[in-house]
């Protein structure tokens, strides 16, 4: 794995005498791996020279940008990004999924007219938009895991792993805990958290705007210390760490010095510290095993998201201001209680997200318990006065605020949390023959085609056979399933990463789910949370001549139910029928 710095600064790009060595421009990474997959860290102002380079190589250009959030001084470089306005090239950008806004749509906002003459659709290269949220996805040959950071804005870390490397990218993050900014300290709960995400790492790029000393008046900004990020990465046992997002007054005098000091106090110890430095190249070899992979990092969620509750019992004004105002216009619907009225609400109402306020005690942490033991997946966000923090149980909670905290801070992590747990389901994942398989269907030249008897009848004939109120012939394309024939809904198509037959045909073989709700695969599904909410699934895969799996015949029902070996045998049966139009598809001439 190679990796090169071209932007190191934080917040505002620094040019000058002053910033020549370490650089001036805003952040960008370029991550090559030996086999020529092209991914780039953040987008900042240090992407205009990358640009200019790759363009210098000539031919088709084609990578991925993995931002860690849109604050502007991580995207600036993306209206100045060469590759991009070239026909014929191909590029993939993921950046956090908002709760109401789309990468596309947060990306397009700063080249508006008001702001810039070109506007994000007239870019001559194909691009694709990717909205991520905390989880695993491969890219190429790159094994990508995304972490929540600390940030005032919706911020993910990457970790990525390939040749036998590791590195992390963790920009912009602020301690969990304010004390482990300023001093040493047990790192624990969040940061614990945080510091597994660096394990073992070849190379660690982390935030380190301030020093312990200036910390205090930047508090809730959103960044680290360097004292912090040296002890997360030698407690996570990482090899070498590379400090960036420099303060835009840091001069590389200042920096010079602060390593100076570092190293002086540093001997023996197995860590490598050094400050990126724009230009810097960095080959990273290794031998390590990758990390089991968890959750698919690439998700629509916006539907599981619709109708979720959350209940917040605040008993103090400031927190109660700043999360209101935090909730306001999100698409959830939000309750108020005191302490004392929670644990029956949360009996009742069942919330995706529980806040509860420390006040002392030990009430916030009982009814906790008792909110797990309902649900052991819901998000609890506890908050803390200042100092009061050490006292809590932090195994019962996701994520914590520590008061004094702003309203836009609050929003992102509350969002933070309700993305988790509004994105427990699993996706499936990609046959090894995706490819193919969508050439095949495309090939058959049906997607978006009108509804045709031939197949109604077959949907019909299942909706009566097995006494159903829905039958479906989907046909899985690349994001979406699309809908042939359809009895008992009106949608035309639904989003792949929701769809049970995307899971029958990644394993090629019939899925028979007789109770959702109790199936840990699909218990958190919106369209099994929302409407149609369904409980029953059936689905028999559908193949085409070439042996490609394009879709299935499944049924649906909004109860539970058994399907028998001969029930199943019978919707085989009329899966072969849907085939046979299919095959007739295929061999038909081409008006």
């Amino acid at each position: 794995m190679r990796v090169q710095f071209y932007g190191t600064r934080g917040s505002l790009a620094t040019p000058g005498e002053a910033t020549v060595r370490y650089g001036g421009n805003t952040s960008c990474v370029a991550v090559r791996s030996d086999s020529g997959t092209l991914i780039l860290l953040d987008i900042g102002t240090g992407a205009a020279v990358l640009g200019r380079e790759l363009m210098a190589g000539g031919g088709r250009l084609s990578g991925h940008i993995l931002i860690g959030h849109t604050h502007w001084d991580h995207i600036q470089g993306l209206p100045f990004f060469a590759p991009l306005f070239v026909p014929g090239n191909e590029w993939h950008i993921y950046a956090p999924r908002g709760l109401r806004q789309t990468v596309h749509d947060t990306l397009a906002g700063q080249m508006q007219h008001t702001y810039f003459p070109v506007d994000l659709d007239q870019l001559g290269a194909t691009i694709h938009y990717h909205d991520l949220i905390e989880g695993d996805l491969q890219i190429e040959d790159i094994a990508v895991r995304a972490q929540y950071l600390n940030h005032p804005a919706l911020t993910l870390g990457y970790r990525l792993e390939v040749d036998g490397a590791s590195m992390v990218y963790a920009t912009d993050h602020e301690p969990h805990s304010r004390p482990l900014a300023e001093h040493p300290g047990r790192i624990e709960g969040q940061d614990r958290r945080h510091a597994d995400f660096l394990s073992q790492a070849d190379l660690v790029i982390h935030d380190a705007q301030y020093l312990a000393s200036e910390y205090a008046t930047k508090v809730g900004w959103g960044h680290s210390t360097i004292e912090y990020a040296i002890a997360v990465a030698r407690f996570a046992g990482a090899r070498r760490l590379a400090l960036t997002h420099h303060d835009p007054q840091r001069t590389d005098a200042a920096l010079d010095a602060l390593l100076a000091d570092i190293h002086a106090g540093d001997q023996g110890s197995a860590l490598e510290i050094f400050a990126a430095a724009e230009g810097q190249v960095i080959e990273l070899r290794g031998d390590a095993p990758r990390r089991a992979a968890g959750g698919s990092a690439e998700s629509a969620i916006s539907r599981a998201l619709a109708g979720s509750t959350v209940l917040a019992a605040l008993e103090t004004a400031g927190p109660l201001e700043a999360v209101t105002k935090a909730l306001t216009d999100e698409p959830v619907r939000t309750v108020y209680c005191a302490l004392a009225e929670t644990a029956a609400l949360a009996a009742f109402e069942r919330p995706s997200l529980l806040i509860l306020e420390d006040t002392g005690g030990g009430e916030a942490e009982t009814i906790a318990r008792r909110a797990r033991g309902l649900d052991p997946d819901i998000s609890i966000v506890m908050i803390a006065a200042a100092g009061g923090q050490a006292a809590l149980d932090e195994t019962l909670f996701d994520d914590r605020l520590i008061a004094p905290f702003s309203s836009s801070y609050a929003r992102a992590r509350l969002r933070a949390a309700l993305m988790r747990r509004a994105s427990r389901w699993n996706r499936a994942d990609l046959p090894k023959d995706e490819a193919p398989r969508l050439a095949a269907l495309r090939d058959l030249g049906i997607l978006d085609t009108a509804p045709e008897e031939r197949f109604d009848r077959i949907t019909r004939l299942a909706a009566a056979l097995f006494d159903v109120p829905v039958a479906l012939i989907s046909l899985v394309d690349e994001n979406r399933q699309w809908f042939k024939s359809t009895q008992g809904i009106d949608a035309s198509e639904t989003p792949r990463d929701e769809s049970f037959c995307a899971h029958a045909v990644l394993n090629r073989s019939p899925l028979v789910v007789p109770d959702a709700l109790l199936d840990a695969r699909f218990a958190e599904n919106p369209i099994v949370m929302n409407r149609p909410r369904v409980r029953f699934y059936a689905g028999f895969p559908l193949f085409v001549a070439d042996g490609h799996c394009i879709g299935t015949l499944c049924i649906l029902d909004t109860r539970p139910r058994d399907l028998g070996a001969q029930d199943l045998a019978r919707l085989g049966d009329l899966a072969e029928l849907a085939r046979a139009e299919l095959e007739n598809l295929a061999v038909a001439p081409q008006v």
